[in-house]
């Protein structure tokens, strides 16, 4: 009896705690059912983030266009190979042997390393899926289709976009590159940022933002029939369309590369443009580089507008242009070419033919012969240092040009001594970079307006088709007037045409250039002034075409090229400027459809003189048939006493050779130059007064008189009347 009540009782308990446990859990089931939640732990929620599959629909970084809309810089697809090595999951690697032999040869990874890493992936439990290092990376449409049709199990492949350059190097320092950076924002930890170039300066409008989408899914990760799918459309980066002409540029990445490979220059720079609008067509450095491969680069720099270097006597053709500008040019002035010293205390200025100069000469002959005198005599004398300083900071050489790209740096005026003061007239001491010199000289090529330069055409929204931002030729300055702008064309037309002009080798086929040369010193690295040697230079040439309506202008500066010729004799440093100048300009010409301005002209003869000196003048009389050479007679002696030319100087039809006899008398100048006139003084040693510019109207030493050496000869001189074009 006892034990059926211990029985009963122990039945009684365990009915009453499995009925507790009972109501406990069926209040809690109810509890869950009608809240939808255990402890904080929304259960609707939970369960739809289990079975809803969401992923970011990356956006396409913008592309950078030529201004014709030639692709420079876009997105292209590549694929991520990865396998799926969680061996809970249906669709992961089954058949490792098999899987490896049909992708090594794919891939271009060894059969045994591939089952390798397979098999380590597979042996530990914690890995869900692994890659195979470079060799899984960047695959092509090609590997992808490849893998694709072999359907083989737990192999997947993820599409990544890379940054390509269809185009190589070409305008590699202006479009940049675009790398790979740590990033929250990315799927795959990293997303694209602008480097250099225009990638690097407009790097916040070709990002785009990232879209989602999100869908409800089965355990296989199959969409549901009623997936509630919710779509979030990504919003692609701005387009940017550049000033660059493709054909242009890729002529003078062409013609530099030629030149490259001839000259071996430490650098080259050359920048072509439209100086009426500002607009950059080409523009390219050396060394290059190949943004698709950016390793091993020489020079990460853009030259044009980050590296401020002495200009030489590119220059010139400003401080000549505020000098006419500010009315004290005389160009038919004469002065004595060779050395000036502005004061005793300080080193002279020495003409670049080792201070020999070549005699008195006019003002317009100093700027053909590139007269470092003429120029400290036109800023010490002419204009003064502290008006000259006003036109260098008119022609904006104390800032940066603003162009549209990274990285630009402005040059040095070096203006503390006297002595800086007049070489900045010739380019010495001074620095600006080759994009200053554009932009000042688009105020020569322009009429007085003077353009900033710029590179980025418009940025184009390509989400809603708009255009976000439009460039338009900007006039940032008028330095000097119209007037005096196609003065100094005129000037520079001489440079390239003028008999002593140092510009010869850049003359075109079919159209006239105006243009100056320049030659800038090395400063020594190690201290002690400037480099020595020969070639030891930075050449330049800063070349204008047609000179009557500018189209284009170009600048080519070339760094220590290799002069030396395989016979041992050594060029000139404008025969790499040159190459480059002609090739690209006269084609570019053409190419833009500009009517050619260049009049056929009959070959110029030339003979260079023996020694006249006790000669009979009957015997030089014969040249002026020969050649076409003028010659003026002074005296009535048969023998020839001296002339103005020496002896094996090259003599060219138009020349004026004066020829001194015996018996001296008086000839009639009317009409001569001025440099003529002065000549003709040194050699009869006469004193001479001048009143007016131009040419001879009046003489005050009548035709025939007897002359000694103490007459004083007065002329009037008076510009010739211009025919109208």
């Amino acid at each position: 009896m006892k034990k059926n009540k211990r029985t009963q009782v122990v039945t009684a308990i365990l009915f009453l705690f499995f009925t507790a446990l009972f109501l406990v859990l069926t209040g809690r089931f109810l509890y869950i059912q009608v809240s939808g939640k255990v402890g904080d732990v929304d259960l609707n929620k939970w369960a739809e983030e289990k079975r809803t599959a969401s992923y970011n629909i990356p956006a396409e970084r913008g592309k950078i266009f030529d201004k014709d809309g030639n692709a420079l810089a876009y997105d292209r697809p590549t694929y991520r190979l990865y396998a799926n090595v969680d061996q809970e999951h249906p669709k992961s690697v089954k058949n490792v042997k098999k899987t490896a032999k049909q992708l090594a040869p794919i891939i271009n990874l060894e059969e045994k390393e591939l089952r390798k890493r397979l098999e380590s992936g597979l042996n530990n439990k914690k890995a869900k899926q692994i890659e195979f290092g470079s060799h899984g990376r960047k695959l092509s449409e090609k590997q992808k289709d490849k893998i694709h049709a072999l359907e083989i199990p737990g192999i997947h492949l993820m599409e990544e976009a890379i940054r390509y350059y269809p185009n190589g190097d070409f305008a590699s320092h202006v479009i940049g590159f675009a790398k790979k950076e740590t990033s929250k924002e990315s799927d795959y930890g990293t997303r694209m940022k602008g480097t250099t170039g225009i990638e690097k300066e407009m790097n916040e409008q070709l990002t785009g933002k990232k879209g989602r989408i999100s869908y409800e899914r089965d355990l296989f990760n199959k969409k549901l029939v009623d997936p509630n799918e919710i779509v979030q459309k990504p919003l692609h980066g701005h387009h940017i369309y550049l000033t660059l002409d493709q054909k242009i540029q890729t002529l003078l990445e062409d013609v530099l590369s030629e030149a490259d490979a001839l000259y071996q220059p430490k650098r080259m720079t050359a920048i072509v443009m439209d100086p009426k609008t500002g607009k950059i067509l080409a523009l390219s450095n050396r060394p290059s580089y190949n943004p698709n491969k950016p390793v091993g680069v020489e020079n990460w720099y853009n030259d044009a507008i980050s590296v401020p270097f002495e200009p030489g006597s590119t220059m010139k053709m400003f401080t000549w242009a505020a000098a006419i500008e500010e009315g004290v040019y005389n160009g038919s002035e004469g002065y004595k070419s060779g050395r000036y010293r502005i004061n005793e205390r300080i080193q002279p200025v020495p003409d670049h033919n080792g201070g020999k100069g070549w005699g008195t000469i006019s003002y317009d002959e100093g700027f053909q012969r590139s007269s470092n005198v003429a120029t400290a005599k036109i800023v010490w004398e002419k204009l003064g240092t502290e008006k000259f300083l006003d036109y260098l900071k008119a022609f904006q050489f104390d800032k940066e040009t603003g162009i549209d790209l990274p990285g630009e740096m402005s040059g040095k005026i070096l203006y503390n001594w006297p002595l800086e003061k007049v070489t900045t007239g010739f380019g010495q001491g001074s620095t600006l970079t080759p994009m200053q010199q554009m932009k000042a000289a688009t105020a020569i090529a322009n009429e007085g307006k003077m353009m900033k330069p710029y590179i980025i055409d418009k940025v184009v929204n390509p989400n809603t088709k708009t255009v976000k931002q439009e460039n338009k030729p900007e006039v940032v300055g008028e330095p000097i007037s119209k007037e005096t702008a196609d003065a100094v064309l005129e000037l520079l037309e001489t440079v390239v045409y003028g008999k002593h002009g140092t510009g010869k080798a850049y003359q075109l086929e079919n159209y006239k250039v105006a243009g100056k040369t320049g030659t800038a010193q090395i400063p020594n690295p190690n201290g002690g002034g400037y480099l020595r040697g020969y070639g030891n230079n930075i050449y330049s040439f800063l070349g204008i075409a047609p000179a009557d309506d500018p189209k284009l202008m170009m600048y080519i500066s070339v760094k220590q090229p290799n002069l030396k010729k395989a016979d041992g004799s050594y060029e000139s440093g404008s025969a790499p400027l040159a190459f480059v100048f002609k090739n690209v300009m006269e084609n570019s010409l053409h190419y833009l459809n500009v009517e050619p301005n260049q009049e056929e002209e009959e070959g110029t003869k030339s003979t260079t003189l023996p020694d006249l000196v006790d000669q009979p003048v009957k015997d030089i009389l014969k040249l002026e048939k020969e050649i076409g050479l003028k010659i003026s007679v002074i005296g009535k002696g048969k023998n020839i006493v001296s002339t103005n030319l020496e002896k094996d100087t090259e003599v060219y039809s138009g020349d004026h050779l004066i020829v001194i006899t015996d018996s001296i008398v008086m000839p009639n100048i009317i009409g001569w130059s001025y440099r003529d006139v002065l000549q003709l003084a040194n050699l009869l040693e006469l004193q001479i007064e001048v009143e007016g510019n131009g040419y001879v109207t009046s003489q005050s030493i009548p035709e025939g008189k007897r002359l000694t050496k103490k007459d004083r000869l007065k002329i009037e001189l008076k510009p010739p009347t211009k025919k109208k074009k």
